[in-house]
């Protein structure tokens, strides 16, 4: 169950990667979106080091 979890937090955290990627590289970023996504991105980071 935990390695599930732990995948499943790995795929969320690529997905916020890719997002933050594509809307940075757009002519005129949301800059307020790459600030949440980012926020989102190291929230999962915190949460995979602590099932750890």
């Amino acid at each position: 169950m935990e390695n599930s979890h732990i995948s499943a937090l790995m795929a969320k955290h690529a997905g916020l990667d890719a997002r933050i990627k594509a809307e940075s590289s757009r002519p005129l970023p949301d800059m307020t979106l790459v600030a949440t996504l980012k926020k989102q991105k190291l929230r999962l980071k915190e949460e995979m080091a602590q099932t750890h």
